[in-house]
C-alpha cells in the first residue's frame, strides 16, 4: 500500500505556472481567431472567413495543450507523495469536480444557445433550451465523456473532464503498484535517458504511435484523448527523478531544431492531405495521413522538450549558484530548488497568475462567444472584429475573475481554488 511521505522543502517552478498562464491566455487568442476560421464549426461564425488561422493554430496546438498536460502531471507526482492516494483524489475531486459540475450547470449552455440562436429563424428562449441540453444518456464507450446528448457538451471543459479522469485513474494505480518494481523501471528509464537524444526518441515514439494509428480528434484542439493520456503520465515520471529533468535541459537545442524539421516537413503534408475531397487527414488511414500524424506527434513531444529545457536553462544560467543536482541514481523527486520570485510587483502577480489559471480558463470561453456573438453583426473589417473580440473577452474574463471569483469565499469554492493563502501573493 502506497502511503503520503513528506517531499522535501521545495518552491515552486515559477516558469511552468508562467507557461500555464500564458497558455489560458493565449486560448482566448485561439477561439477569437475560430470565429473567423473556414474550417472549424465554432460556436458564431463571421460573415467572412479565412484559412490563414488553420496555419497558425496548428502551430500552437501541437504543444500548448500538451503542455498543460504534462505540466499537470508533475504536479501530481508531488501530489501523491504528499497526500496519498486518498486525500490526492480528493483534492482532486475539491480541485476539478466541483468546477467541472458548477460550470456544466451555469455556464456550458450558454455557447450551445447562442450557437443556435445566430440563426435568425430560431426563437426559443434560454430558460426554454435549458431542459433540452440537460437531455442526457449514458455512453461508456466515449470514457472519459460518458454523459452524452443532442446539445449536452463538455465544451472547452473537455480538458478538465479528462484531467480529472485521468487522475482518478492514476490514484488506484500508485495504490496497488508494489513501490520496488516501480522503484526499478523508474530507474531504467533515468538510465536509459543519460544516452543523448534518448529523452526525444524514446517517449516520443509512443506518441507518434498513437496519434497516427488512433487517429486526431479536433474537437479536443488535434489531438488524440489517447495522447493527452500519454503526456500526463510523461510528466508524473518526470517528475520521478531529477535525470530526466536534467536530459531535458541537455537536449533542448538539438529538441527545438527536430521540432523545427518535423513540423516543416508535416504541416505541409497535413495540407496536402486535406485538399482531396472528402478528405480528413485527422482521421484518414491513407499513407500520407498517418506518416504526417506521426510526424505531428513526435513534433508535438520534441516542442514540449525544447520549451522546458530552454527555460530551465535560462533559470539555472541566471542562478548559478542554484544549479541542477546531479544524475546520481536516486535523485529526489522534487528536483533543483528555483529562486523565489522577486519581491514587490512581480512577487504579486506571479501570486494572481497561479492561482487564476483554472478560473480564468472556466470563464473565457462562455465570455467570449457572447461578445463574439455581438461583435460579428458589426459593419467592420476581419482584423477589427478580431482586435475587438479578444481585447474585450480579456477584460471581462479578468474582470469577472477578480471581481465574482476571487473576492468571493463560494465562488472560490466553486472555481477550485485552494485557500485564502492563494490570494494573499495577489494582494
Amino acid at each position: 500500500m502506497t502511503t503520503a511521505h513528506p517531499d522535501p522543502p521545495q518552491t515552486r517552478r515559477p516558469e511552468l505556472d508562467t507557461i500555464r498562464a500564458l497558455v489560458v491566455v493565449g486560448l482566448v487568442f485561439f477561439h477569437a481567431a475560430l470565429v473567423f476560421d473556414t474550417r472549424n464549426a465554432y460556436y458564431v461564425k463571421n460573415a467572412e472567413t479565412t484559412e490563414a488561422t488553420t496555419v497558425v493554430a496548428g502551430l500552437a496546438v501541437v504543444w500548448a495543450m500538451p503542455m498543460l498536460f504534462l505540466i499537470a502531471g508533475l504536479g501530481s507526482w508531488h501530489s501523491l507523495r504528499r497526500r496519498g492516494p486518498a486525500g490526492f483524489v480528493v483534492e482532486r475531486l475539491l480541485r476539478l469536480g466541483v468546477p467541472l459540475v458548477f460550470a456544466t450547470v451555469a455556464l456550458l449552455p450558454v455557447p450551445q444557445w447562442l450557437r443556435l440562436r445566430a440563426d435568425p429563424a430560431y426563437r426559443e428562449s434560454y430558460p426554454r433550451f435549458l431542459p433540452r441540453f440537460f437531455d442526457v444518456r449514458l455512453d461508456l464507450s466515449e470514457f472519459p465523456f460518458i454523459v452524452q446528448g443532442e446539445h449536452f457538451e463538455s465544451g472547452h471543459l473537455w480538458f478538465v473532464v479528462m484531467l480529472l479522469a485521468y487522475a482518478l485513474l492514476l490514484a488506484p494505480l500508485a495504490r496497488w503498484l508494489p513501490r520496488e518494481p516501480g522503484r526499478r523501471i523508474r530507474e531504467r528509464l533515468a538510465a536509459a535517458v543519460r544516452t543523448r537524444g534518448a529523452i526525444l526518441a524514446l517517449p516520443a515514439l509512443p506518441i507518434a504511435l498513437i496519434t497516427a494509428l488512433a487517429g486526431m480528434e479536433e474537437p479536443f484542439a488535434g489531438w488524440s484523448r489517447w495522447a493527452y493520456l500519454l503526456f500526463f503520465l510523461y510528466g508524473f515520471v518526470l517528475a520521478s527523478d531529477d535525470r530526466f529533468r536534467v536530459a531535458m535541459r541537455r537536449d533542448a537545442r538539438p529538441a527545438l531544431g527536430s521540432a523545427l524539421v518535423l513540423l516543416a516537413i508535416g504541416m505541409p503534408g497535413f495540407l496536402i492531405a486535406g485538399d482531396a475531397p472528402g478528405a480528413n487527414p485527422f482521421t484518414d488511414m491513407t499513407a500520407l495521413a498517418i506518416a504526417v500524424r506521426a510526424l505531428y506527434g513526435a513534433a508535438g513531444w520534441c516542442c514540449l522538450v525544447a520549451i522546458l529545457g530552454l527555460l530551465d536553462r535560462r533559470r539555472t544560467a541566471r542562478n548559478p549558484e542554484s544549479p541542477l543536482p546531479s544524475a546520481a541514481p536516486g535523485g529526489g523527486s522534487g528536483g533543483p530548488q528555483p529562486a523565489p520570485p522577486r519581491a514587490g510587483r512581480g512577487r504579486r502577480l506571479y501570486g494572481y497568475l497561479a492561482a487564476a489559471v483554472l478560473p480564468l480558463y472556466i470563464l473565457h470561453q462562455p465570455i467570449l462567444v457572447a461578445v463574439a456573438y455581438g461583435v460579428v453583426r458589426w459593419d467592420a473589417a476581419m482584423p477589427v472584429k478580431y482586435v475587438a473580440i479578444v481585447a474585450a473577452s480579456l477584460a471581462l474574463t479578468v474582470a469577472a475573475y477578480e471581481l465574482v471569483v476571487r473576492r468571493t469565499r463560494p465562488a472560490r469554492f466553486l472555481f477550485g481554488l485552494r485557500s485564502d493563502a492563494w490570494f494573499q501573493n495577489g494582494r
